[in-house]
């Protein structure tokens, strides 16, 4: 029997007790123990036990457990669910708390903690144990403290999750500050790069109305001086052309005057001087009387001659 083996285990069993007490085990044979469920009474004591494993407390058939004198340093958290458990001997053993599920217990009546190094809390609740009577109080006692620690076991488990929650909040409204941030910083930014962009385009149509304008204002000088060329061109025509007919007229004018000087000096020549007898003066006279007489003749000339004899 080495490390939990048990020969002939069925030879252990009388009845519903199961007595594996004295057997040098160092761990309890869990999957043996379960073909047996009918053996409700099991008893350990006296082995080299230092911790009982999680699967042990699957023998929820087991209504009685002697572990007294072993070297168990602490139970399993899941003892809580040997349902049916009545009476639990755990004298002399090396325990100095009991976990928090021990609490659900419910059908222990019976309990031996004596010589274990209890913590004080614990080793009051538990008592001296020393007759029928006090293992009774003991267990009624153990599984009120316990229950008041595994309530205050769940306030510190809820306030820790409260804190951790509250932690969590924190940490989530710094995220969201920060997204919140971030996002303003970017929209801040979209917005200076936007104001940039309509600064830039507002600048180069600027740029371009007043190329446009400058372009204007050359092409209607171009234009004003093309049409001041013109015009100068066409008043420059008309005044040369006043210019040659003015002369010519002058020129002719005075051709007339200088003919007409010339008829009257003939014709005074041969009125007026001894010359009228001459070859050349009888028909000059001869067209000048002639000239006379149709000018007498007419009725504008005698009105004329008849207000200049009236003066």
């Amino acid at each position: 029997m080495i490390k939990g083996k048990v020969e002939n285990i069925k030879d252990k069993i009388d009845g519903n007790e199961l007595d594996l007490s004295l057997s040098n085990l160092t761990e309890v044979p869990v999957k043996d123990l379960a073909a047996f469920p009918k053996a409700t009474v099991l008893d350990l004591s006296c082995n080299n036990l230092t911790v009982l494993n999680p699967e042990f407390c699957s023998l929820t058939h087991l209504i009685k457990i002697d572990l007294s004198k072993n070297q168990l340093v602490c139970l399993p958290d899941e003892i809580g669910q040997l349902s049916s458990l009545q009476h639990l001997d755990l004298y002399n053993n090396k325990l100095k708390k009991l976990p928090v599920g021990f609490s659900q217990l419910k059908s222990l009546k019976w309990l031996d903690l004596k010589d274990n190094p209890l913590e004080p809390a614990l080793a009051k609740a538990a008592g001296d144990c020393l007759d029928e009577k006090q293992c009774k109080q003991c267990a009624s006692r153990v599984l009120q403290h316990m229950k008041l620690l595994q309530e205050e076991a769940e306030k510190d488990q809820e306030c820790r999750l409260l804190k951790a929650r509250e932690l969590e909040k924190k940490k989530e409204a710094k995220q969201r500050e920060k997204e919140a941030r971030e996002k303003e910083a970017q929209k801040k930014k979209k917005a200076e790069e936007k104001e940039r962009k309509r600064k830039e385009y507002q600048a180069q149509m600027a740029t371009s109305a007043a190329q446009e304008q400058q372009k204007k204002k050359k092409e209607k000088k171009k234009k004003a001086a093309q049409n001041q060329g013109k015009k100068t061109a066409s008043e420059c025509v008309p005044k040369a052309k006043w210019s040659i007919c003015s002369l010519f007229f002058s020129l002719l004018l005075k051709l007339l005057l200088l003919l007409i000087v010339g008829v009257a000096s003939v014709i005074a020549v041969c009125q007026l001087t001894d010359l009228r007898k001459e070859a050349f003066c009888v028909p000059v006279n001869v067209h000048f009387e002639e000239m006379v007489r149709w000018a007498q003749g007419l009725d504008v000339v005698q009105q004329v001659i008849q207000k200049i004899s009236d003066l």
